[in-house]
């Protein structure tokens, strides 16, 4: 259930519980009309709405662009809830009524009927249609809906979720496994940080890190040419106060943490050194460093290479660490991606995924960020908008709506890569695919790119990226070496 949670959020809005997949065998073409009859039970998660964390909800009728739904809803709830009906609107358009949005640009005005009911039934028109409760307890609902969708300019991503026929499972051994990271102890505005360093464009670079730290540094060329707004920089020492830092002196400085909007876990470098009779002493934060430039203590060198280096803990916050600690093939990506956390060794664990490469060998990866809010909300990982801007510098991972059910991430076989490291178009940034099995109860083991390509030209998979409220879902999600 948690895995077809997911998908529903990652192919349709974050934080999303339905998907239309679950009915679409029942829709009923009528020209632009489709007529909607289901009943199913679903589980609530926490609202993705801006201002709703604390907040529960279970979307029956997903928002789909240009499409509006209208019928009546019966439903049976664990507690007692409120019917939310949302309705697209331009920016323009809102003038104060109660609006609802997962990320501060789709807009939705919000009807709310209090029924503070645990049954009922109502008719109902609108964009979207919800079950919602005010506070964090999780709920079930089970509905029943009878209506049709008006579609004009469908861009729903209809993930089929049937199950498989019985015993179409396929089990890999170490599915999901625990991967120790060394963590870099850094510098923002004055206060401590802590990061991981994963990936680096400069193939020597990565290379003195991978040595000094005893855990390989992937190389990733892509790196060099992503956009410069999807980056911070990161001020490394080659000279002054002996220390921690990547070149043995004072700890790096960082530009950004997770706090802050412009934060990338990407981060330029630039060395720092010091001029022979002007210091050194202790630079915590960017403004000193550019001040001690501009009087002439340091000289700053920017160099062309660029660190993946997601932080793990920082002022005022921390990677989520997951409450299961577990690791089996029934691992949801819901949990969070981090088993632990400690500053005395200096190690970060991740869950590390497993999937293939696309050549078919087998890969690992772990999950530090991603994008839009509300998947990376359920994911129980950090927001970091400025993803979206690395779309073009991604490299693609397909995961599977249905077919062979397995340890993917909706519960069916395991994903591929269409890079890994050793590729020129290797990058740790990825923009997710849905592969979906046209006859979900003919399905076979797809273990390579090339596979994907074969069945997509025979007419037995559809392949679309996943898509939330317009946006692609991107993450940054490296390959590692466990």
């Amino acid at each position: 259930m948690n895995r077809l949670l997911l998908l529903a959020i990652v192919v349709i809005v974050g934080g999303l519980v339905a998907s239309l997949s679950l009915f679409n065998d029942q829709l009923a073409n009528a020209g632009s009309t489709k007529k909607i009859q289901f009943t199913q039970t679903i589980t609530s998660t926490p609202d993705p709405g801006i201002g709703h964390s604390n907040e529960q909800m279970a979307i029956v009728l997903p928002p789909n662009n240009g499409s509006i739904y209208h019928g009546s809803i019966t439903y049976s709830s664990s507690q007692p809830v409120q019917v939310v009906i949302l309705h697209r609107i331009d920016k323009s358009d809102s003038k104060g009524q109660p609006t609802w949005t997962v990320d501060g640009n789709t807009l939705y005005a919000q009807t709310t009927i209090d029924l503070n009911s645990t049954g009922g039934s109502l008719d109902f028109t609108g964009s979207a249609i919800g079950l919602h409760s005010t506070n964090s307890s999780q709920f079930t609902a089970t509905v029943s809906v009878d209506g049709w969708i008006r579609v004009t300019t469908p861009e729903v991503i209809q993930a089929t979720t049937t199950p498989p026929a019985e015993n179409s499972t396929i089990k890999l051994p170490q599915s999901t496994i625990p991967v120790s990271i060394p963590m870099h102890q850094g510098i923002v505005d004055g206060k401590t940080v802590y990061y991981i360093i994963t990936d680096s464009s400069n193939n020597l670079v990565a290379n003195t890190i991978s040595s000094d730290q005893n855990w390989k540094v992937q190389l990733s060329p892509v790196l060099a040419h992503v956009p410069s707004i999807s980056y911070g920089n990161i001020f490394v020492f080659t000279n002054g106060i002996t220390g921690n830092g990547t070149h043995g002196y004072q700890n790096d400085v960082l530009s950004s943490t997770p706090s802050d909007k412009q934060y990338s876990p990407l981060s330029k470098v630039i060395e720092v050194s010091w001029d022979v009779g002007r210091g050194p002493f202790i630079l915590n934060s960017t403004k000193a460093i550019l001040d001690a430039n501009m009087t002439g203590k340091i000289k700053l060198t920017v160099t062309d290479t660029i660190l993946n280096t997601p932080e793990v803990i920082w002022d005022g916050g921390t990677l989520n660490v997951r409450t299961n600690k577990v690791l089996s093939d029934e691992t949801s990506y819901l949990d969070g991606q981090v088993l632990g956390i400690n500053v005395d060794n200096m190690t970060a664990t991740f869950v590390g995924h497993r999937g293939w490469g696309p050549d078919g060998k087998t890969i690992y990866y772990i999950i530090t960020a991603g994008t839009p809010e509300g998947p990376a909300q359920t994911m129980k990982i950090q927001n970091v908008p400025l993803l979206s801007i690395l779309d073009s510098s991604a490299r693609d991972v397909y995961q599977f709506a249905n077919g062979l059910q397995g340890a993917g991430p909706f519960g069916y076989q395991e994903g591929i890569s269409s890079a890994q490291p050793g590729d020129s178009t290797y990058s740790p940034i990825c923009k997710i695919s849905i592969i979906t099995w046209n006859d979900p109860q003919n399905t076979k083991v797809l273990e390579n790119k090339n596979d994907i390509d074969f069945e997509k030209l025979a007419g037995s998979i559809t392949v679309q990226e996943a898509t939330t409220l317009d946006k692609n879902y991107i993450l940054d999600c490296p390959i590692v070496t466990p």
